[in-house]
């Protein structure tokens, strides 16, 4: 009797060492389980940390703009990419006159390029499709200055002669259409000269070998600068809308079909970004005027001064396509080869998404 007493005890002591044991080893492999979660966690949200930290891969883009409103319209832009915080990898180059441009546009070595908007279409159809447009970044911008006080409307131009820049460019068909809507032709009743570039133009007025030049801006506030006497005596943009009755588009972005394509996120952040730029110059007048200064686009003092008048813009889309339809109807009229000879095609147009 003794002795079962004996064995039931030793059996029971048995079993409770055994259920001790059982828990410790749960306990044991439920923490085991915890820390490997803990631990899982922990990787990955390093890992998702790791990955936020990492910069987005950019896309190298080759951009050109011209001194003057469309290299202002991109100085802002143009500090972003240099402290890194642009979309893209923007190479720029600021280029003095249009023809510095259109061969690096069709040879491939520019992606992306600011231009007259009449070039735009011409290239477009030289290339058969190749070059699109992409915005309009300027409005009208020109003016007649005169040393003196005799030019008080389009008509006192009679038998004077006029030098002017921008040949082969908007402001050539722009004086060209404004003369002859008030009965004056080049060559006939009025002269016309022009000089290799804005800036050029410019010095020659200053040094006072024309007492009437047309420039645009910011050409008109440098020339001002030099030499006071000079007024302004007729806005372009003023007679243009008067005699076409449209809106007067000068200054557009043309954008290699290739590239676009091949790049549309790359396309659409640089439309979002200059149209950002755009924005802060005609808002941050003073900023943006030593941006221009700091990249070279034109001096601080002279920006300061032109941006209020240069029109600066970003229409994109159906604005874009609505006011160069109506301008390049009016060239059609009498200057068909500034556009290629024809309007362009449904494929002119790039909207970028």
């Amino acid at each position: 009797m003794k002795t079962k007493k004996i064995l039931a005890f030793l059996l029971a002591a048995v079993m409770t060492l055994t259920l001790f044991a059982g828990c410790g080893a749960a306990e044991s492999s439920s923490a085991a389980e915890t820390a490997s979660a803990s631990e899982s966690a922990s990787e990955s949200s390093e890992a998702e940390s790791a990955s936020a930290s990492e910069p987005a891969v950019k896309t190298d883009v080759n951009i050109a703009v011209l001194k003057g409103p469309t290299g202002m319209g991109a100085a802002y832009l143009m500090e972003k990419n240099s402290t890194g915080e642009a979309a893209n990898n923007y190479n720029f180059t600021i280029a003095s006159a249009p023809d510095e441009i259109t061969a690096g546009l069709v040879s491939g070595e520019l992606d992306i390029a600011a231009l007259p908007t009449n070039a735009i279409a011409a290239l477009y159809k030289k290339t058969n499709g190749g070059v699109q447009a992409l915005a309009v970044n300027t409005l009208g911008v020109l003016y007649i200055l005169e040393n003196g006080d005799t030019i008080k409307s389009v008509a006192d131009l009679e038998g004077k002669t006029i030098l002017a820049s921008g040949k082969g460019s908007t402001a050539e068909y722009v004086l060209t259409y404004i003369l002859s809507q008030n009965g004056l032709t080049d060559g006939q009743n009025v002269t016309v000269e022009w000089a290799s570039e804005h800036a050029e133009a410019a010095t020659k007025a200053a040094a006072g070998d024309y007492s009437i030049v047309m420039l645009p801006e910011p050409f008109v506030t440098s020339l001002q600068k030099q030499a006071p006497d000079f007024r302004v005596a007729l806005n372009l943009t003023d007679e243009w809308e008067n005699a076409a009755g449209s809106t007067l588009t000068m200054g557009g972005i043309a954008v290699r079909k290739e590239f676009a394509d091949a790049n549309p996120e790359a396309v659409a952040a640089f439309v979002k970004e200059y149209a950002e730029s755009a924005d802060y110059a005609n808002s941050s007048v003073d900023e943006a005027a030593e941006l221009c200064g700091k990249y070279g686009i034109i001096d601080a003092a002279v920006a300061k001064e032109a941006i209020p008048r240069a029109n600066i813009v970003c229409l994109t889309g159906d604005d874009m396509r609505n006011a160069l339809m109506d301008f390049y109807s009016v060239l059609m009229t009498f200057a068909p080869d500034s556009i290629g000879g024809a309007l362009p095609g449904e494929d002119f147009w790039y909207y970028a998404q």
